[in-house]
């Protein structure tokens, strides 16, 4: 299975001093970090609509195996009740993001740290989630924030509609390691201003053993689990630089990359 590494985003003035090469036109900033990553997270699409010549154009500027991994929009989790988040879930996945075709990566529906456990609500958004959409195969991701979601029940949930549960590493967020769907996704947030990697080269070559365990169909044993093991079978794992330093995160994501 394939691993692929990645940061947020790909424009950000800082990294025209320290990632991207002097003089380089900002319309070609994507271009160079695709070949330079494997993988990036689109975080405007949490906060707005794209056009389908969006997407279609990110589709035609990177390499044939780089993906895209896209935040569903705000208006779907940021609610009170999340079976109401139905219009929202549409709207989106129908708003031109399949002309990304096989570059299309998970979906990662970010929750607000406020957001608390409900059971019952929470398994009716999941059942929401549909699994195709313009005949390409759809893959979900929930990134939740709050401690009440560390609990057997709601592993069990995400199993139930192989949905993935973020594992937010480095963070003040709950890490919840264990695996619920075909494929592993991570963010990790701990890059530091003063380390010319983001990370010492100790922890670099952790997360990377991890995420070769993940691929391999295991599970890291220095990583908490909540619930009871997932079944071994080998698994695409996306892996993402996020916050923290973030000057440093394309260095980091770079350093991992050829760690693996």
């Amino acid at each position: 299975m394939t691993i692929y590494i990645g940061v947020g985003g790909w424009v950000f003035e800082e990294w025209r001093d320290n990632f991207y090469p002097k003089g380089l036109s900002q319309k070609r900033e994507l271009e160079y970090a695709s070949r330079h990553l494997t993988a990036i997270e689109v975080n405007g699409t949490y906060y707005g609509s794209q056009k389908p010549e969006s997407f279609a154009r990110w589709h035609d500027e990177t390499p044939d195996d780089f993906v895209f991994t896209l935040k569903g929009p705000r208006f779907a989790t940021n609610r009170r009740v999340l079976a109401e988040a139905g219009e929202s879930i549409a709207k989106f996945v129908g708003s031109g993001i399949t002309r990304l075709k096989k570059k299309l990566g998970p979906i990662n529906w970010q929750f607000m740290a406020t957001k608390k456990f409900d059971p019952e609500d929470f398994g009716a958004f999941l059942s929401l989630l549909p699994e195709k959409q313009d005949g390409i195969a759809l893959r979900h991701a929930v990134e939740v924030r709050h401690p009440s979601f560390a609990c057997t029940e709601f592993v069990a949930l995400c199993r139930k509609h192989e949905v993935a549960i973020i594992t937010s590493g480095d963070s003040e967020f709950p890490m919840i390691a264990d695996v619920t769907a075909d494929f592993v996704y991570a963010r990790i947030m701990g890059t530091q201003e003063k380390e010319k990697l983001g990370y010492p080269k100790p922890k670099l070559a952790q997360w990377a053993g991890r995420a070769k365990e993940w691929s391999k169909g295991g599970a890291p044993k220095d990583l908490p689990l909540v619930a009871k093991a997932a079944a071994a079978k080998p698994r695409d794992v996306f892996l993402f630089v996020i916050s923290g330093a973030k000057a440093r995160n394309p260095a980091a994501a770079q350093a991992l990359i050829a760690a693996l």
